[in-house]
């Protein structure tokens, strides 16, 4: 990656149609809402290669029926298998470190589960942050009260100086006070910021302090790449209908260091039972020898099948080459903002080095800006207090977009338009 991700830069449209000409082009292969699509962080679009593969296990479903679980191409029987294995370069994982498989949030209570139960006496405590998705912490609270632990005295959490981001500075200092966290668990991007966590810093930290390392990858599989094994990552989770673009509500994905192969998941289910003798309905569990047998309930196949065609699309073009124009794109939105919208500010880093995939573009009137954006053919999201998240997706975003998504907010800004609008009341954001 260049060390200007982008040179040249000028704050035009004719600068933003110049860099949309070069690198790849994958918009036509997408089925992209009129306007500026700019929420892929939240929800990516269909498309033509995950249609493609939905359509051909619907397929399969019809034409075999329950055979399909072993005559479908591929099996459905090892489908999650199948599809873990080329996830894992898209996560720097070996093949049998990670499956498909759950939700995201089933996945944390599973593994978090599993491994203050396998960590030494004592270490009973989870190291979070203040700023994580919630659901991180209500899996973990109900985790620790399942054992008997109070979450107020065993879920350490540690502050932000800003409100915006995590120091991992503060994260090594928590774990020297806390000499009884067995369990790391950080996010690999802020989902509000947008910050980039440092996992190898994280797990070293932790491996240092005698604890495991976790991490949820929600934010950042798909458009950051990953170095699990290589780094000694323990575990982590994610979803994929994010920046993988495989559809509301796809199934999650999971990785599990070889190291820990052989423990039985603290919430084990039959479809996490060895393959070989899965059908033989032993009333005792024998774990899978692989990330696998963190699996609970049979793989939703019509759930899974849009990541297939979303890796089909993936593997064409890299994981390294779309986080290269994932970063030009965030800096030239970044560049924009401080260019055009002096009203507002930019709440992630602007380090590429500590910055995912979207931007918190902060401004006090965010909610209403956010519904006068939509109002005018732009999908972005609102993060309370003061966050309008924007994602310009290196598989479908353009640096036209971006361009004009800033001018709109500007318009916006100049007409005072956003004041029409009622303050937040709920719902979805």
């Amino acid at each position: 990656m260049d060390s200007d991700p982008l040179p040249g830069f000028e704050p035009t449209l004719e600068y933003a149609r110049e860099r949309d000409g070069a690198g790849f082009d994958l918009r036509d292969r997408f089925s992209v809402p009129d306007g500026e699509y700019m929420d892929g962080n939240s929800l990516g679009p269909l498309s033509v290669d995950a249609e493609r593969a939905l359509e051909r296990v619907v397929e399969e479903w019809r034409e075999l029926g329950i055979r399909g679980w072993t005559d479908a191409d591929p099996p459905w029987f090892g489908y999650a298998e199948y599809l873990g294995d080329r996830l894992a370069p898209v996560v720097g994982a070996r093949e049998d470190e990670v499956v498909v498989a759950n939700s995201t949030t089933v996945n944390i209570h599973t593994l978090i589960g599993t491994f203050l139960d396998a960590e030494v006496a004592g270490a009973t405590k989870v190291l979070v942050n203040e700023l994580d998705f919630p659901t991180d912490h209500y899996a973990i609270r109900a985790q620790l009260r399942v054992r008997g632990l109070d979450p107020d005295e065993h879920l350490v959490v540690v502050e932000s100086r800003d409100g915006r981001t995590i120091e991992p500075e503060d994260v090594e200092a928590s774990l020297s006070a806390h000499p009884d966290v067995g369990v790391l668990f950080m996010p690999g991007v802020l989902y509000r910021s947008g910050q980039l966590f440092d996992i190898e810093r994280l797990t070293r930290a932790a491996h240092e302090h005698g604890a495991l390392a976790g991490f949820d990858l929600a934010h950042s599989v798909g458009v950051v790449p990953h170095e699990l094994a290589a780094h000694g990552v323990d575990f982590a989770v994610w979803c994929h209908y994010k920046h993988l673009n495989a559809g509301p509500g796809a199934i999650a994905g999971l990785y599990v260091n070889r190291e820990h192969f052989g423990i039985t998941p603290a919430l084990a289910g039959w479809w996490g039972h060895e393959k070989a003798t899965q059908f033989d309905m032993n009333p005792t569990f024998t774990p899978a020898d692989s990330a696998g047998a963190w699996q609970v309930g049979t793989v939703p196949v019509l759930a899974a099948a849009p990541l297939e065609g979303s890796l089909d699309l993936l593997e064409e073009v890299e994981i390294d080459a779309v986080r290269e124009r994932s970063v030009a794109l965030t800096e030239f939105l970044i560049r924009l903002v401080d260019e055009r919208l002096p009203e507002c500010s930019v709440g992630t880093p602007r380090d590429p080095e500590r910055r995912g995939g979207h931007v918190a573009v902060e401004h006090p009137d965010a909610y209403r800006l956010c519904e006068a954006l939509r109002d005018r053919g732009t999908v972005v999201d609102f993060r309370p207090p003061d966050v309008v998240r924007v994602c310009p997706s290196p598989y479908y975003g353009t640096f036209e977009e971006v361009w004009t998504v800033v001018g709109k907010l500007r318009e916006i800004l100049d007409s005072g338009a956003h004041e029409d609008y009622d303050p937040p009341s709920g719902g979805v954001t």
